[in-house]
């Protein structure tokens, strides 16, 4: 399916492709219009992150993402700590929340932040962003997933070796693994 969204892609509007195309739409296409001009968006296209859209963009219901996850019944606690995340990012954003020292989610939002703000400023192309963010978002995947596995085993994380791979890593790689094979 094709899909369209407003240009200048950041943050919600780069992990709701990742979303679509990892889980509701593999060979999704996405598109983008104008700000100011979504009225011309194509008919055969889904909108998202688009006013007036039923998944429309962050407002006091939550991110496109939360509200792509609610459309689809994606029940997976990786994806909604990511969820966390992006909304943590544009409250930082758009509110000036500013995460406490022992706030995981929010301390990552800054840093995705950077990335999202870096990759806008060396990619000019809408497409091109969201290609080069994919990558970030299947690592948040995988880190959250691997954490939520050695949550159900009930077995604290391995103390750091020192030197080289942590143990820590190691552990969460066979955790992962062992996920895929079953």
């Amino acid at each position: 399916m094709k899909w369209v969204t407003r240009d200048f892609v950041h943050l919600d509007r780069v992990a709701s492709p990742w979303l679509i195309k990892r889980f509701i739409d593999r060979d999704a296409i996405f598109v983008f219009v104008p700000w100011g001009e979504e009225d011309k968006r194509p008919p055969d296209a889904i909108p998202f992150a688009l006013p007036g859209a039923e998944i429309g963009p962050h407002d006091h219901e939550g991110s496109t993402f939360d509200k792509l996850l609610r459309k689809y019944r994606l029940d997976d606690p990786a994806l909604h700590a990511i969820a966390k995340v992006i909304a943590a990012g544009i409250e930082y954003v758009l509110h000036g929340y500013r995460p406490a020292a022992d706030d995981t989610h929010g301390q990552m939002a800054v840093g995705l932040l950077a990335i999202s703000e870096g990759t806008m400023l060396v990619n000019e192309d809408d497409t091109t962003i969201i290609e080069r963010g994919l990558p970030v978002y299947d690592a948040l995947y995988a880190y959250f997933t691997a954490h939520r596995l050695a949550e159900l085993k009930g077995a604290p994380l391995p103390a750091h070796g020192g030197k080289g791979p942590t143990n820590e890593t190691r552990y969460l790689r066979a955790l992962l693994k062992e996920a895929r094979r079953t």
